[in-house]
Order: structure tokens, then sequence, then C-alpha cells
């Protein structure tokens, strides 16, 4: 059975919506169409988001990343917990039979025989969580232990995230990319808001988001 019909198929006439425009609506949210997408372009105040990275934390939707569930027969050494970069984008072991690819390493996707494909880009929805900071936003509504010793950079954990099934990679030092249940979107939108407001954070637009090491080693 196929899940195509799941996914998205945005043109500029009819846009593809985050899932977390609405919840971001009533933070005063300024939404553009990008690549087919409704995007969170920022709060109205790019200056404060940019600052609230650096300085604290800011989370903001990242939901149009392409993500491609790809599924094969075990082969070669499976890594858990460990994902590899590929360009600007990572490919995530999940179990031995099944990896996910995120951004960049979904372009390769495609051309991959032998296995099948699910596009997930429709079905998961995306924040990042950014700033010095962040860990401790994430222990409010998360179990999972981001310690650098236990999750370095590329680090990649299945688990509970505000008590809904989703994964967590961590993409630089200070930035973790969580994706969870499109469905669930507005519920971890308002728990991610009341965490990082009690730290002193705020919601971002994706452009305020600080850079990785490798996207700014490509500027």
């Amino acid at each position: 059975m196929s899940l195509d019909f799941l996914s998205p198929r945005p043109t500029a006439q009819a846009p593809a919506r985050s899932p977390m425009v609405p919840g971001a609506a009533r933070a005063g949210a300024v939404t553009e169409i990008r690549d087919g997408w409704e995007v969170i372009a920022s709060f109205g105040d790019p200056a404060g988001e940019a600052a609230a990275c650096r300085e604290s934390v800011g989370f903001a939707d990242v939901s149009p990343l392409p993500k491609v569930e790809v599924f094969a027969r075990p082969g070669g050494e499976f890594v858990a917990g460990t994902a590899t970069r590929v360009g600007e984008g990572w490919r995530c072991p999940v179990r031995p039979e099944r990896t996910l690819l995120l951004g960049e390493a979904v372009t390769g996707a495609a051309g991959i025989t032998g296995v099948r494909t699910c596009d997930l880009t429709g079905t998961l929805a995306a924040l990042v969580v950014a700033g010095p900071a962040a860990r401790e936003t994430f222990a409010r509504f998360c179990a999972l232990d981001l310690r650098e010793a236990v999750l370095p950079v590329g680090g990649f954990r299945p688990g509970s995230v505000a008590r809904t099934p989703g994964f967590l990679l961590r993409d630089d030092r200070d930035r973790f990319l969580v994706l969870f249940g499109a469905a669930f979107s507005e519920y971890v939108w308002e728990v991610v808001a009341d965490a990082a407001a009690r730290l002193g954070g705020r919601p971002v637009g994706a452009d305020s988001l600080p850079a990785t090491k490798t996207e700014a080693a490509r500027a």
C-alpha cells in the first residue's frame, strides 16, 4: 500500500501550509510563500529573534524540510544513534532496514534502486530549537539525555517528545532538530513556547536561526 496521498504536492497556486502556522499566528507570525509552502518567515522582530538564539533560546518551524523514509534489506554495519551529514542534510539510521533522509540527503533517494521509499514531508512536522538554553528547554518537556557525552553533534534519537513519539537530531553545538507527527503540531508548539518563555526565549523565523558550521562554510 502506498502512502503517497499523504505527501503534499505544493504549487504556487495551491501552497502547502506548515501545520504550525495556526499556533504561530497567535504569537504574531508573519508568513510568506516559499517554494510552494506557506512558511513562518518572522515574528516582526528579526534582530530580537536572532538575539534570542544567541543569548537564550529560539525555536523555529522548519516543517517544509524534505523528509523521506527509505526501507531496504540490512546491509553493512548499522550504527545506531549516529546520523551522517550529507551536504546540508542528514542520513539518520532508525533501524537496520530503515533510514530517514532529511534535507539535501533526500536528493539521492529517487535514484536508489531495489528499495522502498516514503515521502514523510507532509506527515512529520519539524522544529529547530537553538541557543545556549536549548538543552534546558528540552529538559522541561523531554526525558532524552542531551548531554554532550551522550548526544554529540550528529547524535540521533527516537523517543518521546512532549509525550508524543518523535525523533531528535543534534545538528550543531547548540541546535537541535525535533520531528513529530504533524497532527500534534499545535500542541507541541505550545509546549515548546511555554518552556522557552520561562528561560527568556521566544519563537523565531527560520531566517533568524544561527547557521550550522556546514551552512556557514558553504556561504
